[in-house]
């Protein structure tokens, strides 16, 4: 083989194997983001078999989690259950309750455990008026959001970012104000983000990919859930790909996205066997 030639083919095979190589990764994870889990959709499995219920999950195809709970394990026992596992979690929920009068407890805990997030999951309870009970008004709203930028700071301060979950209420009209428009107005983009429950979304009759869109830099983070109308005409959990919203346009919108989480709250079959089925949703969803 002459000099040439030889270059030639070492060329070739380069191109060949690198092909190759890209193919692999694209048949092995298509989506740019680790397949994720929020805990909340094995709450029932952790407490018989915690350190069993995470191995199965890496097994299925989880790389990354979200807590909802620690289980009553020290921060240093959670994150060497992780470690054992294979898996990393960068994100955890509290309640705004929580939050507000035990922050430096789980400041210190999310450190332990490595988290590059702390996310508020529920502002429910939490009134302008400390007597005030039922459904928040949106002048409860805006003072959450005044909550919102004050835990956002310390967090900051603290090395990580301070999030936002949504459920149905964000999304409740008063005097024409949509609530979640008036939170992702009124709260610092240097201390909140939002994580986006695109299911949640959808369920409440908006479309996820319009927020998107409109500010993907806000939406970091992001729970994964498909939901169906049962017999009695609510809404149910069910396995990706089996029910709305279609993921396909979301996450091609979600282009500020850090981290998804899948949650399956509910299950017909074995939960293990569902969430192997979600994931293997994710790592072949065409975006």
């Amino acid at each position: 083989m002459t000099g040439s030639s030889r270059r030639d083919f070492l060329k070739t095979s380069g191109v060949v194997a690198a092909a190759a190589w890209a193919g692999t990764r694209l048949m092995a994870d298509p989506l740019p983001w680790p397949i994720g889990l929020q805990l909340y959709s094995v709450r029932d499995l952790l407490p018989k078999d915690f350190d069993g219920t995470l191995h199965q999950l890496h097994a299925a195809g989880y790389r990354v989690v979200e807590a909802a709970g620690y289980f009553n394990k020290t921060a240093a026992e959670f994150r060497h259950s992780m470690d054992q596992a294979g898996l990393r979690c960068v994100s955890t929920h509290h309640t705004l309750s929580a939050l507000r009068t035990e922050l430096d407890k789980w400041i210190d805990y999310a450190h332990t455990l490595g988290l590059e997030y702390i996310v508020c999951s529920s502002s429910g309870g939490v009134h302008r008026d400390p007597s005030a009970k039922g459904e928040l008004t949106l002048d409860d709203w805006r003072y959450v959001t005044g909550e919102f930028n004050r835990i956002g700071e310390k967090v900051k301060a603290a090395g990580m970012t301070f999030g936002v979950h949504n459920h149905t209420p964000e999304f409740a009209t008063e005097d024409g104000v949509l609530v979640y428009d008036e939170l992702l107005r009124l709260t610092d983009p240097k201390f909140v983000v939002f994580e986006m429950d695109a299911g949640w979304v959808y369920a409440s009759g908006h479309n996820p990919v319009d927020y998107l869109r409109k500010a993907p830099e806000r939406f970091p983070l992001m729970h994964v859930k498909a939901m169906v109308l049962g017999a009695d005409g609510k809404r149910q959990m069910t396995v990706l790909g089996k029910g709305q919203p279609e993921y396909g346009p979301i996450m091609r919108a979600a282009t500020g996205l850090k981290y998804y989480f899948v949650e399956q709250e509910e299950f017909d079959m074995d939960p293990m066997e569902e969430l192997r089925e979600d994931a293997e949703y994710m790592r072949k969803l065409n975006v």
